[in-house]
């Protein structure tokens, strides 16, 4: 109708279109004066809700997003954000499913399960669980150890290589134990793959003075944690990529784990803060608790 007026009437084209006059007058009046304040605020929003999204790799759901936003400084609903990641259409990508690779059929030490499906902790270094995944490259397969402090959900002790011998989590042991330090009577909670009810694993947890725990035969909602935390690192980084060799895997996964999620990827079981934001959240809040004491 803009584009035609000069032609036709502006009431006879509205008769035609079936549309009001006064709709169309205000949609030129709109139009002269731009956008309103709240349109200009909502593209904004929008803006950011992609960054966020795009940041995470996409793997944000609202939540995640939402508490992004609230960092930096918006006032703006759940509800909200999920109605605008809907407009956009993005949306995080579906979980998957455990996948069982654990060979419990040996005849080395097993221990029972002191965790019990319990999966907290009240302070670091009080629990570790560990686990093993695979990842495919076109180089061949690499396999990966990993062990996480139950109480932020930060991967303390990382290993990757060519095969699943004891070496592979033994070494993500030694890694942890150096950074960590523990405490005598750290619970550490694995499945009873031939690794980790190796002798020479069993006796580097003694050196350390951990007690030892082991999911049931063939559970691995036993360990949930770590096979949680397995199946995001695939569905965030592994299933995005086409490895070439296991050099460049093993270099994104050390990325990803020590960049991205330790660092900077919100958990929603602490908050929606980040491991390492978790655990300076409690030392904070345990040095501030001494000097109230000392004073």
């Amino acid at each position: 109708m803009e584009a035609h007026q000069d032609e036709h009437s502006i009431v006879k084209m509205c008769s035609v279109l079936q549309v009001s006059t006064s709709g169309f007058y205000k949609w030129k009046a709109k139009l002269r004066s731009g956008k309103t304040e709240r349109e200009k605020q909502k593209a904004d929003l929008k803006k950011k809700i992609s960054q966020s999204f795009h940041a995470s790799l996409a793997t944000y759901g609202s939540p995640r997003v939402h508490q992004d936003l609230i960092a930096w400084g918006y006032m703006v609903s759940q509800k909200t954000v999920a109605r605008y990641m809907q407009e956009m259409k993005v949306s995080a990508k579906p979980k998957v499913k455990y996948v069982v690779t654990t060979d419990s059929t040996h005849a080395l030490h097993v221990y029972p399960n002191l965790l019990k499906r319990v999966f907290q902790a009240a302070y670091p270094n009080a629990i570790w669980v560990a686990d093993i995944t695979y990842v495919r490259t076109l180089e061949g397969w690499l396999y990966v150890a990993s062990i996480m402090d139950l109480f932020s959900r930060k991967i303390v002790g990382l290993n990757m290589s060519t095969s699943m011998e004891k070496d592979l989590v033994l070494h993500a042991l030694e890694r942890a134990i150096v950074t960590r330090c523990p405490p005598e009577g750290l619970i550490h909670h694995s499945d009873r793959g031939s690794q980790y009810c190796s002798n020479e694993y069993i006796e580097a947890l003694t050196q350390a003075k951990a007690t030892i725990s082991m999911s049931r035969k063939g559970d691995p909602y036993d360990n949930a944690c770590i096979e949680s935390f397995h199946a995001t690192i695939k569905r965030e980084l592994i299933y995005r990529f086409r490895f070439q060799t296991r050099n460049e895997a093993m270099k994104a996964i050390h990325h990803y784990i020590y960049s991205r999620y330790n660092e900077t990827r919100r958990h929603s079981t602490l908050n929606y803060q980040s491991p390492n934001q978790f655990e300076k959240t409690y030392a904070q809040r345990i040095n501030h608790d001494s000097q109230k004491t000392i004073s």
